[in-house]
């Protein structure tokens, strides 16, 4: 059960460190203020989402808070804590069942979880108890055109680099950072990036990871970003290095050069949003 835990939630994380970078650039030159994106939202824990309308946050559905009848619980957003007052998720979202990860654990074979989140429908709102005020929120991008696109994403999540991966013992909330990335795919659900070794990389490439789920990808500057994406879940292509040695038995290594990040579509589901905030 440790392993199945522990990869289950990597290929679901990408979007669940913080920004993971280049290791042959500063680290430093990665993080970024709180003022750069007031509408970023701290869901509890770990994890992140983006105040879309006053009352509204997006997020990932598998990172969204689980709200029960009669527990109080806060995002924070601009650094104030902001009652939930509902969480609504996508109708059709599935979790990834357990027996299809210890089946996939004992072959080493991935693909099954993989097939899995690629159908997944990971996306969920959260109404607050009061509007935001004091924070703009940001527009949705609407369009069909996202591959192509340089995006900028952010976390606070666990870090490390693409030489070494994630460090194992980055805490899931710490400072933000942001990085860039070119959107090479999309599908109805997601759209995907690819983390570049140099010297084809962005001179801050990076990538989302455990603790980022729900962050966002941005296009756009200031004030005319628009949402893209949500971080979601990574995988690594078939014929990727890590494969060759990799065995159930051995430590899941996350965000190597070369992983592939899946993060929400938001065109695709911007009519669905739409509805649940409007009351329809």
């Amino acid at each position: 059960m440790k392993w199945t835990l522990a990869v289950c939630l990597w290929v679901v994380s990408s979007a669940a460190g913080a920004v993971i970078t280049r290791a042959d650039v500063d680290e430093a030159k990665y993080r970024a203020s709180a003022s750069e994106l007031p509408a970023l939202a701290d869901l509890p824990d770990e994890g992140h989402g983006v105040l879309i309308a006053p009352r509204w946050v997006v997020t990932a559905a598998h990172a969204a808070p689980m709200q029960m009848p009669g527990m109080d619980s806060d995002v924070v957003i601009g650094g104030v804590a902001r009652r939930i007052a509902r969480v609504v998720i996508y109708p059709g979202y599935k979790k990834l069942p357990n027996e299809i990860a210890t089946e996939a654990l004992a072959s080493g074979d991935l693909s099954k979880i993989y097939d899995f989140l690629a159908a997944s429908n990971d996306i969920a709102l959260i109404e607050l108890v009061s509007p935001v005020t004091d924070v703009a929120p940001v527009p949705l991008y609407r369009g069909h055109e996202e591959v192509g696109m340089t995006v900028e994403l952010m976390g606070k999540g666990a870090s490390g680099n693409g030489a070494m991966g994630k460090d194992p013992g980055s805490a899931h909330r710490t400072v933000l950072r942001h990085a860039f990335n070119v959107i090479v795919g999309a599908d109805d659900r997601y759209v995907s990036y690819r983390f570049d070794p140099p010297p084809a990389a962005l001179p801050l490439e990076g990538i989302t990871g455990s603790g980022d789920s729900g962050g966002p990808l941005l296009v756009g500057t200031g004030s005319a970003r628009q949402l893209v994406g949500l971080a979601s879940w990574s995988r690594y292509p078939k014929d990727h290095p890590f494969w060759k040695e990799w065995t159930p038995k051995k430590p899941f290594v996350e965000g190597l050069y070369g992983v592939v990040v899946n993060a929400v579509r938001v065109s695709h589901y911007s009519q669905w949003i739409d509805s649940v905030m409007s009351g329809k």
